[in-house]
């Protein structure tokens, strides 16, 4: 069976897509940074806040209707991760998720016990677990190859002791797109008791997320990223949860997952509105199931679908980065920071150009209605300390999704190359 995609389907869904800059159609290859949002998705959020905006707990019609959405946006993200719905909790954002975790299990470490990170990481999975230096922690970064731009296994082998307590490891870098083997870190981490955080954030919007497979103690990812509102999503295996003396008011009651993670009132308005994101992305699955029939033959229900959406964006999107990243290539003295071919990555392209800083690469595509992202992206250690690229403005980054289409890439290579000739 041949694969075709339907991106007019995806495209007419997005509203935004309609706008222009100086005559231009805009070009929204700033995903990584956050995605567009479908029509569907603004909808729900406005539903919510016009015809069922309330507390939850009340016994009132809004807010036993609220309950029920906070309910059934768990019940959504569960078939999202492929976890119970009692292990999904929401927050104001990823790195809102880490910090709070971080402190949680910062109340029953001891001096001396040991935290691995990465320098791969952005800074929202660095900072949270750097600061438990200040509670006495031992914290070691892993090293990154930087000639492929993949986590050294080895070093991490040669960091991981009986001493380590927390492991925090990306899945994929918004930096450079690596993705990496997360279980094969989980599982020697395990086996030595330690607790395990992997951050999804960027490799949510490009992947079907199974956190039972992989084995991990706590997940994060971001809404926003992948076609919905500013909110951080946080899968907690309940068994470890369980045992955690979670930040939250009154830090000493006994709740139970997943309020217990949960600080204060939930955004219940971008919880309905990410659980809508979901649903987009499974109902869009619904058209690609029986191309992915034998990966999915045992999987049912919307979790099928979603993880059908997640392969047909997959495929769709690596067809593009492939002729993205050759397009590139062939214009002299642009660089790219990306695994080499037959690794495994995400559609994100991240370049450089000789002696051009990136601000102004991203400025000129910008005028030309053409949308990337230029800097850091707070994977700083990795672009500023290791790649030393700091001062020509670090890296530009174009991150593809579904609403993209081939000619916006081939209209995006042809505007690199103008810029390049100047």
């Amino acid at each position: 069976m041949k694969f075709e995609f339907d991106y007019n389907a995806v495209r007419a869904q997005f509203p935004a897509l309609d706008r222009k800059v100086n005559g231009n159609t805009c070009i929204y290859l700033d995903g990584p940074g956050g995605s567009q949002v479908p029509k569907r998705v603004a909808d729900k959020i406005a539903d919510y806040l016009l015809y069922h905006n309330a507390n939850a707990h009340g016994c009132y019609i809004t807010s036993i209707e609220t309950g029920e959405l906070l309910d059934n946006g768990r019940k959504v993200f569960a078939d999202f991760f492929g976890c119970e719905k009692d292990e999904v909790s929401f927050g104001e954002s990823s790195s809102g998720n880490n910090f709070k975790l971080a402190l949680g299990l910062a109340r029953d470490l001891k001096p001396g016990d040991e935290v691995i990170i990465t320098d791969i990481d952005h800074e929202g999975s660095r900072s949270p677990w750097r600061l438990l230096e200040e509670f006495g922690a031992v914290v070691k970064s892993v090293k990154v190859n930087l000639q492929e731009f993949t986590l050294d296994f080895d070093d991490y082998k040669e960091k991981l002791s009986p001493k380590t307590k927390i492991v925090a490891v990306n899945w994929a870098s918004n930096a450079t797109g690596t993705i990496t083997d997360v279980k094969k870190y989980i599982d020697l981490a395990h086996a030595v008791g330690a607790i395990t955080i992997v951050d999804a954030v960027h490799y949510a919007p490009h992947r079907p997320i199974d956190v039972k497979a992989i084995g991990t103690d706590f997940l994060v990812c971001s809404a926003y990223k992948f076609f919905g509102p500013h909110l951080g999503v946080i899968y907690s295996k309940k068994d470890t949860i369980s045992k955690i003396r979670t930040i939250r008011v009154n830090a000493y009651d006994n709740a139970e997952p997943p309020e217990k993670f949960e600080t204060g009132t939930p955004n219940f308005e971008s919880i309905c509105g990410a659980a809508e994101a979901v649903e987009f992305i499974a109902d869009i699955g619904k058209n690609y199931v029986d191309y992915y029939a034998e990966e999915l033959n045992a999987v049912g229900g919307r979790r099928k679908n979603i993880i059908a959406g997640m392969r047909a964006f997959e495929d769709y999107e690596d067809e593009m980065s492939l002729v993205l990243k050759s397009g590139l290539l062939e214009i002299p003295g642009v660089t790219v920071y990306c695994p080499p071919d037959g690794r495994p990555k995400t559609s994100t392209v991240s370049f450089t150009i000789q002696g051009r800083n990136s601000l102004d690469v991203a400025k000129f595509l910008a005028e030309k209605g053409i949308f990337v992202w230029d800097g850091d992206f707070y994977a700083i250690e990795l672009v500023n300390n290791k790649l030393k690229l700091a001062s020509q403005g670090g890296l530009v980054r174009i991150g593809l999704e579904p609403y993209i289409t081939m000619e916006e890439i081939h209209r995006t290579i042809d505007a690199v190359k103008k810029y390049c000739s100047i």
